[in-house]
């Protein structure tokens, strides 16, 4: 006989960057929660990066076990490296929708915007994806599941505003989007559990850092995108959790792991016939896979091991360099992960830079490219002060594109030094509450002394089901 838990309804609300600090004046939707709930810093996972600490949410292992070590990683059997893939299919573990459906085969789940969108075991789900037609354009549009979802998001909101996702023009317009069609969704389909992702705190913490006085304003912006979800679901009287993955923490030192591992004759780069440099991994002894404050180092012979190891050691910034054991102990030993994983100095970060001479520069480089860069790039979210009239120079590009040629929107400078906020190492254990990610939630049933993002699937499900 086959007993069928009841469920109430819940709504996750992933904000981005958010920290126990950000929680006051400047939110007052979600410190409403805290009269019937309660606030915990919660502890990340290492790397505290999007793609590894949403896995852990919802699988409750580490990247161990998961396997995503990163936003991004090392394909050894294609030699190269990949990020911001987007199928589900990459993670293992059983998501928390799955073990809900077990308990409640009637139980639905809305996936919108979190990461490993496509082909999630879910009943609806949107995610951003654009169009790349073969003259070189990129079209903003999204994926969903089902595909008609597309069409009557877009139709009902306008079409989503890709370019305020990520880059240079990077606002609160995206969230916006996002907080409207979840809302849309969670009035119209009733699903049972609903993940929503907001991400517009992290632009400008990456871009100013988080002391910087004009991210109050941000707060008080994604507060009230928040606002409109918690208003739904406490319409419904669902159960409401507000999460962060990660805090940002003030930065002023980018470290070019990929430079001086090329400077010690490990990294190779090939030529290419148009002028520029790019990066050759299947024919390198070592490099760097850059993300933020963590970078896993391929080695092809494990002779080179020690010897990278002790040059990696001796660099300004670098904070520690995790071999297998240091990989075991921090909950990331993979097949995916590097042979040594670099972490940063709280007040440094890794970039992909592999080039000398900024003449060399791979044409991505000065663009909005997040598919071919071998690492992330956060300077991706500011245009080149060296630009003096920018305006005019996405002008002539844009008439380009609207004449139908192709066009080169090279904007993004070469200065790594600009960024001033970054992420992924583990805050210190006095400054979890500061640096570190929050949990809220609107039900006091399921209150813990200690949270890790470890815990937060079995909370989700206890909030669902009962403790």
């Amino acid at each position: 006989m086959t007993i069928t838990a009841r469920h109430r309804r819940l709504m996750v609300i992933n904000v981005v960057g958010l920290t126990s600090q950000m929680i006051g004046e400047n939110t007052p939707n979600i410190s409403r929660l805290l009269k019937t709930g309660f606030s915990r810093p919660l502890q990340t996972i290492f790397p505290a990066v999007t793609c590894s600490v949403q896995a852990t949410f919802l699988t409750g292992l580490l990247p161990s076990q998961h396997g995503i070590v990163a936003n991004g990683w090392y394909f050894r059997d294609l030699a190269e490296v990949m990020f911001w893939k987007q199928s589900n299919h990459l993670i293992s573990g059983e998501g928390v929708y799955q073990t809900a459906r077990l308990r409640n085969p009637e139980h639905t789940t809305a996936k919108m915007f979190w990461w490993y969108n496509m082909y999630a075991d879910v009943n609806w789900s949107v995610t951003p994806r654009p169009s790349y037609p073969s003259d070189g354009r990129k079209i903003p549009d999204i994926y969903s599941a089902p595909a008609e979802f597309r069409d009557q998001l877009q139709q009902k909101l306008g079409k989503f505003p890709l370019f305020n996702f990520w880059g240079p023009t990077a606002d609160i317009r995206s969230t916006a989007w996002i907080a409207d069609a979840s809302v849309d969704v969670f009035k119209s389909c009733q699903p049972s559990l609903m993940l929503v992702y907001l991400p517009h705190l992290d632009y400008n913490l990456q871009r100013w850092g988080p002391n910087d006085p004009r991210i109050s304003e941000d707060v008080r912006l994604v507060d009230h995108e928040a606002g409109k979800l918690i208003t739904a679901a406490e319409a419904d009287d669902a159960d409401i959790v507000v999460l962060s993955e990660y805090g940002i923490t003030e930065v002023r030192r980018p470290i070019h792991l990929n430079r001086i591992l090329r400077d010690a004759g490990l990294l190779a780069v090939r030529r290419e016939s148009c002028g520029w440099e790019t990066l050759d991994c299947g024919a390198s002894r070592a490099f760097a896979v850059a993300d933020h404050q963590a970078a896993h180092i391929y080695i092809k012979d494990p002779a080179d091991t020690a010897r990278v190891r002790q040059l990696l050691e001796r660099i300004e910034g670098v904070e520690k360099v995790l071999d297998c054991d240091g990989q075991r102990l921090a909950g990331i030993a993979h097949e995916r992960s590097g042979e040594l994983i670099c972490i940063s100095q709280p007040d440094a970060w890794f970039t992909y830079y592999f080039w000398l001479d900024d003449n060399l520069a791979p044409d991505y480089a000065r663009t909005v490219d997040i598919h071919r860069k071998p690492g992330y790039d956060p300077v991706e979210l500011l245009v080149d002060p060296l630009i003096k009239f920018p305006r005019i120079r996405v002008a002539q590009r844009l008439a380009r594109k609207m004449l139908g040629f192709r066009y080169y929107m090279d904007l993004i400078g070469l200065d790594a030094s600009i960024v001033k906020g970054s992420h992924g190492r583990v805050p210190d254990a006095n400054r979890i509450e500061k640096d570190g990610p929050v949990l809220v939630c609107s039900a006091k049933r399921v209150e813990r002394d200690e949270l890790h993002a470890t815990d937060v699937r079995n909370l989700l499900l206890d909030l669902q089901f009962g403790v």
